[in-house]
């Protein structure tokens, strides 16, 4: 490691171990030189900031005191762990971060023995924790394992279906709730973190002892205080005997800035060696550290490169808007007509869009927090009661309330409408945030309208349309970033149900796309020209109900069909094949070919590359036409 003056003590670690015999103070600066390295290396790389600079001091305490990787750290999320990267052998690298090639923006099991535990969703690290202590225990074990989560994650059922049955349960296992919402707890002092540390001693037994110990060390004017600080470490005021009724043995608050504060606490729980599953609170502040702005502010929580002195991020100018965008703004304008529009969104109201719609209608607009599930039944109840919701969930984060989408909304064929935000490839974040399977999963439900934006000025009469639909479940795609530059409606039109549309007549080869690939079949079209092949485009738009008369005439009326669609195997595509299969469709001379993402997961890249990993660009489209025809040797040179 090269000699960086700015940050002299992190420059002599490079993994945990490097640093158990640092004191306090040294502790203390490498805090510091840590927080510099990480603004430093996300200024460059862009990727989630303010979680990160919150756990600055709470990640140096929890590798100087456990002993990782042979104790497992599960961070929660894990979009706070690039100081935890920074440590564990990944300095070096860390400018690659969530770059082609480089370093993942979560933990994964794959880069590093210092992630034992994989994340991107929340709410997943005390089920874990307590799967991997238990496996501990029966293998006859005794390393710690630690479970680091925010008081965000923590509003989800799951961890508190973690939480109860741990407490049932005699596994060693320490939950750290990172509390950097301020939410739970107010700022707590030295009285409170004197505390925190006796209750967390193998001395501590109750009330009484608290009492006792409290009398040599304070005046006796302060009894009263004492009471009342007691009260506050142990959860009566806070909200610690939620936890304490669920069998956790409850610790805090404490200040997880103050190195001087966590040690003696975590080394406490470390040493105690008891049974019983131990939640130690601390309360932090999200984006401590970064001077140029508030770091904590919800446009630090994900960032683009920025300039370190002024905190002005850099963003690619474009004149298209973002289908985010486009969605929150037409939706605003349905809700102006109809009182009975109300919006849905779990715990992402700004990247979703809805905080534009709960600015213009505060009482119809409903943060569940991190909590999928309830989220749709939620909207289901209201559908009931025949309000029109509109849930706006990222496809990946649908995935967590599909039981509920099946049951609750499905089965009962309710007016719940999806708009489902970041369908297909997202970049950076990569496998994790990816929307691949939401056309597969809900194209399988019976009685549901599903719908995918082609470009912006489709995406304003979807919501029109799905704003329309009260007789079942309807739900509507649309890409990650920018628009194609296409003139918007200024509101939307209901489109026909299960029709789709040609933007493009041909002869010989047909194009058949589902979503935000048509511009690529616009481009192959042009293209296969060249080959003399002459193409139609189509746009779908309809994945249930098929437009089957505009299916059938593509398949009659070509010889080569390609459909394309941004989701994985199982969905639009199959969709079609079962349909032209029960009409004869494929019995003659039709070549058929499905363009779908791979059977892989994609590794996160620049959203372009990831498409051309995928084959979803013009020039794949292109090869996949001349193999069926039997012109291999003209597709091979296309890659050439």
């Amino acid at each position: 490691m090269s000699n960086n003056s700015k940050t002299p003590i992190l420059d002599t670690v490079r993994i945990p171990a490097d640093m158990a015999d640092f004191t306090p103070e040294q502790l203390k600066q490498l805090a510091d030189d840590l927080r510099q390295e990480t603004i430093d290396a996300v200024s460059i790389t862009g990727g989630h900031l303010g979680a990160g600079l919150g756990v600055v001091e709470l990640t140096v305490a929890l590798h100087h005191v456990f002993d990782a990787p042979r104790d497992r750290l599960i961070w929660d999320v894990s979009h706070q762990c690039y100081p935890h990267k920074i440590l564990t052998d990944r300095r070096d690298r860390i400018r690659t971060l969530r770059q082609g090639g480089g370093l993942s923006g979560f933990t994964r099991r794959v880069e590093s023995e210092y992630d034992p535990f994989g994340a991107a969703h929340s709410s997943t690290s005390i089920s874990a924790g307590l799967g991997m202590a238990v496996a501990r225990d029966l293998a006859g074990n005794d390393n710690n394992v630690v479970a680091v989560i925010g008081d965000g994650s923590i509003s989800a059922g799951m961890a508190y279906e973690a939480m109860n049955n741990a407490g049932s349960m005699d596994s060693r296992l320490l939950v750290v709730l990172n509390d950097n919402d301020m939410s739970i707890a107010p700022a707590v002092g030295a009285m409170s973190a004197y505390l925190s540390r006796l209750i967390s001693s193998k001395s501590y037994r109750s009330l009484r002892r608290v009492a006792k110990d409290m009398a040599h060390r304070f005046p006796k004017s302060f009894e009263e205080a004492a009471r009342r600080a007691e009260e506050y470490a142990r959860g009566f005021v806070t909200g610690g005997t939620l936890f304490e009724e669920m069998g956790f043995y409850y610790i805090g608050p404490i200040d997880g800035h103050n190195i001087d504060h966590l040690l003696p606490v975590l080394k406490n729980v470390r040493d105690s060696k008891q049974g019983a599953p131990v939640l130690v609170h601390v309360v932090t502040q999200k984006g401590k550290g970064f001077e140029s702005d508030k770091g904590g502010d919800e446009k630090y929580h994900a960032v683009s490169k920025f300039d370190v002195v002024t905190g002005a991020q850099v963003n690619a100018k474009s004149n298209a808007p973002s289908y985010t965008r486009v969605f929150a703004d037409s939706l605003v304008r349905e809700a102006e007509a109809d009182e009975k529009i109300v919006a849905v969104t779990a715990a992402m109201p700004s990247g979703t869009g809805l905080d534009i719609f709960g600015k213009a209608f505060p009482d119809r607009c409903f943060d569940v927090a991190i909590a999928e599930q309830h989220g749709v039944t939620f909207a289901a109840g209201l559908a009931s009661e025949g309000f029109k919701p509109f849930v706006a969930i990222y496809s990946t984060f649908l995935q967590r309330g599909y039981d509920q989408v099946v049951h609750d909304v499905a089965i009962q064929g309710l007016p719940v409408r999806f708009a489902i935000d970041r369908a297909g490839l997202v970049g950076a974040d990569g496998a994790t945030h990816h929307g691949s399977f939401d056309i597969s999963y809900l194209g399988c439900l019976p009685g549901f309208v599903l719908m995918a934006a082609a470009d912006e000025a489709e995406l304003v009469n979807m919501v029109a349309t799905a704003a329309a639909i009260d007789d079942r479940p309807s739900a509507f795609r649309y890409p990650r970033g920018e628009g194609v530059g296409v003139n918007v409606p200024a509101r939307g039109t209901p489109l026909e149900i299960g029709i789709g549309r040609i933007l493009h007549e041909g002869t010989s080869v047909a194009l058949l796309s589902y979503g935000g690939r048509l511009q690529e079949c616009l481009r192959a079209a042009e293209d296969l020209a060249s080959f003399g092949l002459s193409a139609t485009v189509a746009d779908a738009r309809f994945a249930k109900p098929l437009d089957t008369a505009l299916l059938h005439r593509l398949a009659r009326e070509h010889k080569v069909l390609v459909t394309v669609e941004e989701g994985a195997i199982g969905g639009f595509a199959a969709q079609v094949m079962t349909d032209l299969a029960e009409a004869g469709l494929l019995d003659g001379g039709l070549k058929f070919r499905p363009m779908t993402l791979p059977d892989v997961f994609i590794n996160h890249d620049k959203p372009e590359i990831q498409y051309e990993q995928a084959g979803l660009t013009a020039s794949s489209i292109v090869a996949k036409v001349l193999c069926a025809l039997g012109r291999e040797a003209e597709a091979t040179g296309i890659h050439a």
